[in-house]
């Protein structure tokens, strides 16, 4: 009987490295190649298998891009409450939570970069995915840039839209910046995004 579990165990965990190889593969290409311009084969060929080896883990590339979502991006709103927890000050929450989404996006740069891909792309469940995350990641900061309207510190008073300026800046940073060593150099670029960011919602930057 102990034999047969530990067969079972090690295909299991055979069939667990095989997908994670795939996934890995499937983020370097799709973020440096984007999603339409990689294909099934081209990450079975990456990894070293079969086209039918790929499919045996995943249906089709969604399935792919939908577990990379699975293992980075769908913990980002739980990253980000956490961030908050025992912040009282609205200002220094904001603070809280842009460091925090650049700090988890730093962690997921190339995972960050494919998650922004075209809607049409994906089919309905796919763009569901897709769109729940985002819109959650949003409520987020609206809820927080309510906080500074509440305390007098907004400079604008349209929530939305002041919190899709700040998310269009992070994601563009994310997507155009290159990859940081970390360190004293990260640091300061993290303090001139946020900076900006402080500066067009509140008027200050302090």
């Amino acid at each position: 009987m102990a034999r047969v579990v530990n067969l079972k165990n090690s295909s299991a965990a055979r069939e667990a490295r095989g997908r994670e190889d795939l996934v890995e593969v499937a983020v370097e290409l799709f973020a440096r190649n984007g999603f339409a311009g990689t294909s099934i084969r081209d990450i079975a060929d990456a990894v070293g298998r079969s086209v039918s080896n790929v499919y045996h883990y995943f249906e089709n590339k969604e399935a792919l891009w939908l577990a990379i979502l699975e293992r980075s991006v769908k913990a980002l709103p739980g990253r980000l409450r956490g961030a908050l927890e025992g912040i009282a000050e609205p200002r220094a929450r904001i603070a809280a939570l842009v460091r925090e989404h650049l700090d988890v996006s730093e962690q997921y740069r190339r995972e960050s970069r494919i998650f922004f891909i075209d809607e049409e792309r994906l089919s309905a469940s796919g763009n569901k995915a897709n769109k729940r995350i985002q819109r959650e990641i949003l409520s987020i900061y609206v809820a927080e840039l309510e906080g500074l309207r509440a305390a007098g510190l907004l400079a604008d008073g349209d929530t939305r839209v002041t919190a899709f300026n700040m998310l269009g800046v992070i994601n563009w940073y994310l997507r155009w910046s290159k990859p940081s060593a970390g360190g004293a150099k990260r640091e300061q670029t993290v303090d001139q995004v946020l900076a900006f960011i402080l500066r067009g919602a509140t008027g200050s930057e302090r």
